[in-house]
């Protein structure tokens, strides 16, 4: 999941390079959204791994 949003933030910073705006500020709400869930996720086992023991 990191990953994919590491690929989408790239491929927003090129896109914003070259001058396409549009698909710049997409792929960086892809990224955006992807980063939340990752981290929701990431939370969301440690607070398990520490219930569990």
């Amino acid at each position: 999941m990191l990953s994919w949003a590491l690929i989408f933030f790239a491929l927003a910073i090129v896109a914003g390079i070259f001058g396409f705006g549009g698909i710049a500020s997409a792929s960086a709400g892809i990224a955006q959204i992807l980063f939340v869930i990752f981290l929701v996720l990431f939370i969301g086992s440690l607070i398990l791994r520490l219930i569990r023991g």
